[in-house]
């Protein structure tokens, strides 16, 4: 159960980290209130992953699987550069979140 939440909790940060973005500031409603929803439901995920799985390997996957997604949001929602490189990296930690499960 603890992997099935801290894998959530790795999609709300992206979910909070576009919300962040779209809030301009914190200029706008119904982004902040998302943003904050979903910073306090994946902060409140992670916190309860790491009582079955070790802080490193926790963190590392949640940050990982946050970073992925909100690269890739960027790529297909907001236009940012989308290059062989910028793929080949987002692979890599993939690798590496998978490497950390598999090797735990």
């Amino acid at each position: 159960m603890s992997w099935v939440v801290l894998v959530l909790s790795g999609v709300l940060e992206a979910v909070w980290a576009a919300a962040l973005s779209a809030s301009e500031g914190f200029s706008r409603l119904r982004p902040s209130l998302l943003f904050l929803a979903a910073l306090t439901l994946s902060m409140g995920g992670l916190a309860y992953a790491l009582r079955g799985i070790p802080i490193g390997t926790g963190y590392a996957v949640w940050v990982g699987i946050g970073a992925v997604g909100t690269a890739l949001y960027g790529m297909v929602a907001l236009d940012d550069p989308v290059s062989v490189g910028r793929v080949v990296c987002l692979v890599l930690i993939v690798a590496g979140v998978v490497g950390l499960k598999v090797l735990e």
